[in-house]
């Protein structure tokens, strides 16, 4: 799949997601096989303002390439300004617009998923975004505000007349917010109705899902979220299925608590202990997602404020179910 000039060597995509798209996961998630991770959304006017935890959030490892960096606000001038702003000062490989977050504080500034209330503005603010950069523009949105107001073939049409290179389709109304089922057929329609790449996202929780999306609806790519939280096996398992047809096999507890320590301590060096160890809490409860016996070791990650003490935690846990194994 192409994305403006930009190749990717697979279509499984991360998908951006706050509080979590940082550097230290994106890696994890590119060396576990995505063809593309998009990072988490960053305001206009942060950016705008130098606002330092912005900033900060713009930051590409060489070894994520390539990464799309998402930006999202209400107001032309200040989204193209900060569009130029990564154009310019980013090494990221794709500028995407956010026409998807549903949250009320996103909205209220008109930004977000207010904008697929209106496919005029879509191709307003999408057009002048394109102009001013020389990144392929790109667009997550959801297929429509609420069930009243599904404009997502609209939407996505005004995306390409505007030279978008590639649209990125989330199932669910603003309204559903994360509750419900996605609706693939919309997702379909907006594929057959625009020749720009289209990635399906939505209710996608295993290898075999993904390629029956693909095959029945004609989506150029698939975009794997909260599958991946805790378990970035999904996007490896995908890929594998995609390419070769093989079902690789789940993690054992082992493996899966290395790999939630390399996170942890990929996030200490981005943002120091005492922070990365509050922020795993969450991360580590969805890399137990699953495993058995679990029950007492969640209660105590939330104790938890150093690597140490998490480590200790982890591999007791391990030690002692592998020991059941064995007796088993």
């Amino acid at each position: 799949m192409k994305i403006g000039d930009i190749t990717l060597k697979n279509p499984v995509v991360l998908a951006p997601m706050a509080g979590v798209c940082n550097p230290a996961f994106r890696l994890i998630a590119k060396e576990f096989g995505a063809g593309l991770v998009c990072a988490e959304m960053v305001s206009d006017k942060g950016i705008l303002h130098e606002n330092e935890r912005s900033l900060k959030m713009l930051y590409v490892d060489e070894r994520e390439k390539p990464l799309s960096l998402q930006i999202f606000g209400g107001e032309r001038e200040s989204l193209v300004a900060a569009a130029k702003y990564v154009d310019k000062n980013t090494n990221a490989d794709i500028i995407d617009i956010n026409m998807g977050c549903p949250v009320p504080k996103i909205t209220k500034c008109d930004a977000g998923a207010k904008w697929l209330l209106d496919p005029d503005k879509i191709y307003e603010m999408v057009a002048a975004t394109v102009d001013a950069v020389q990144k392929p523009v790109t667009v997550k949105m959801r297929i429509g505000w609420d069930e009243d107001h599904i404009y997502a073939v609209k939407n996505a049409q005004a995306v390409e007349r505007a030279g978008g290179a590639a649209v990125a389709v989330h199932g669910r109304t603003r309204v559903q917010m994360y509750e419900g089922v996605a609706d693939w057929d919309i997702i379909g329609e907006v594929k057959k109705n625009v020749s720009i790449p289209v990635i399906g996202n939505g209710d996608i929780s295993s290898p075999q899902e993904a390629k029956d999306r693909m095959d029945q609806y004609g989506v150029d790519g698939v975009m794997i979220g909260r599958a991946a939280l805790g378990n970035p096996w999904m996007l490896y398992r995908t890929v594998q299925y995609l390419q070769n047809g093989i079902i690789a096999p789940e993690p054992t507890a082992r493996e899966k608590m290395n790999i939630c320590m390399l996170h942890m301590d990929r996030l200490i060096d981005l943002k120091g202990e005492d922070v990365a160890a509050r922020e795993m809490r969450k991360h580590t409860a969805w890399y137990l997602k699953g495993l058995p016996q679990t029950g007492s070791v969640r209660n105590a990650i939330n104790q938890m404020t150093t690597r140490e003490e998490m480590s200790k935690l982890l591999f007791d846990y391990v030690d002692q179910l592998e020991e059941v194994q064995k007796i088993s």
